[in-house]
């Protein structure tokens, strides 16, 4: 059975009417700005070739009415068309005849993003001069209109394609004029992307400090929650700088939780697996091994990426992860409660349903171990939760009660 509702028109489909409405010969000017707009919503649409078929006519429409502004930008579009459907030659040579364009019309911020796609493409075909020369005036032209994102988009390009060229001194500072700018303008995921490659720039010069500083910052400015890829990528280039720093710890932990994050991309699970064969298997808990070794600030970010791991992993993975939390706990009751308060925090932040899976596998943990040490733990987790709001505690509370009543155990974990 068929809708009885009419198709909702696209905007596609809105500028071809609007096309009927201005023949060409009777309105050649408003037909080309039709064609260029269509060529846009064309592009939006991924249909490059189409795209550029449209802006061919417009880009004829406005040389006949000489018309050199709108013409530029035509120009710059159809660098875009031609990038999109591979065709970078052309697309480099279009970029290039808008950038000319543009300077000669004083349109600088137009200039500007042309020039940012001459770069890219440049740097696509293998030309890292003219990218270089490219992407510098882009920089430049974004930095003049003290427009942070985009100079710090351009930045980042520039400082990558410096690191690939080898020249590591000259990618180290302008990655990290990159970092700034992205910060200075909120972008988030332009703010993980250059602090990532800073820390792979750090790598090259051959200081792992400095990289570790720089993908902590591409692990939070990526959140697990919204860009897990880029997440995964970050955390196993971290575990990789910990590596040659020498902190072994750190680095098994932050492997597993690159490998914890659900569709990680092959090359970031190999460099995971990587580190850890070469890493020495751990002696002990290595959450806790880490958070000992942690000023108390550093705790929440720890516990949260931990948590969320435990979340996500397999029941088997989870009931390892649980295991080792509660023996861990036991080797240092003195500072349980302590340890336990911050464990809990992360815990409440996760959704209900994750939350709930791995109270249940620490109470399963609980019961597997001795009446003692069972005992213990439980007293050492009600300090813990004592630490709470009321409210607070008296949920936690009962969560823990109902998961050991389902599975044969002593109810008093309030």
């Amino acid at each position: 059975m068929q809708s009885s509702e009419p198709a909702l028109e696209t905007d596609t489909d809105i500028l071809r009417s609007r096309l009927e409405q201005y023949p060409r010969a009777q309105y050649p000017v408003q037909h080309a700005v039709t064609q260029f707009h269509l060529g846009v919503a064309l592009l939006h649409a991924s249909q490059p070739a189409q795209a550029l078929a449209a802006l061919n006519i417009a880009q004829s429409g406005f040389a006949a009415a000489g018309l050199v502004l709108e013409l530029a930008k035509t120009v710059n579009m159809q660098g875009v068309a031609m990038r999109d459907t591979g065709d970078l030659t052309a697309a480099a040579g279009a970029f290039g005849r808008a950038v000319t364009a543009f300077a000669k019309l004083d349109q600088r911020l137009e200039e500007a993003a042309a020039s940012y796609n001459v770069g890219l493409v440049h740097r696509l075909l293998g030309d890292s001069a003219q990218a270089r020369s490219a992407l510098t005036r882009a920089k430049e032209l974004f930095e003049e209109a003290n427009l942070p994102v985009q100079e710090g988009a351009a930045a980042r390009e520039l400082g990558t394609l410096l690191l690939t060229d080898g020249r590591v001194d000259e990618a180290i500072v302008v990655l990290s004029d990159a970092v700034s700018r992205a910060q200075d303008g909120g972008d988030g995921a332009g703010l993980g992307a250059a602090a990532n490659a800073l820390g792979l720039a750090h790598l090259a010069a051959g200081t792992p400090t400095d990289a570790i500083a720089s993908f902590r910052t591409a692990c939070g400015a990526h959140p697990r929650s919204l860009r897990p890829a880029e997440h995964a990528m970050a955390k196993a280039n971290l575990a990789l700088a910990q590596e040659r720093a020498g902190e072994p710890a750190r680095a098994r932990l932050a492997a597993t939780q690159a490998l914890g994050v659900s569709g990680v991309s092959g090359p970031v699970r190999e460099l995971a697996l990587t580190v850890l064969d070469r890493l020495l298997a751990p002696t002990g808990n290595v959450l806790l091994d880490v958070v000992e070794d942690e000023p108390d600030e550093g705790w929440a970010v720890l516990f949260r990426d931990e948590v969320t791991r435990w979340g996500d992993c397999s029941s088997a993975q989870r009931a390892t992860a649980a295991g080792e939390w509660v023996d861990g706990v036991l080797q240092r009751s003195g500072r349980g409660p302590e340890l336990t308060e911050a464990f809990l925090n992360a815990l409440l932040e996760l959704p209900p349903a994750a939350y709930g899976r791995i109270v249940e596998a620490i109470v399963r943990a609980t019961g597997q171990r001795s009446q003692t040490d069972a005992d213990r733990f439980r007293s050492i987790t009600r300090s813990g939760m004592a630490r709470f709001p009321i409210p607070q505690w008296q949920r936690m509370a009962a969560t823990f009660n109902r998961a050991a009543q389902t599975h044969g155990q002593p109810a008093d974990w309030s």
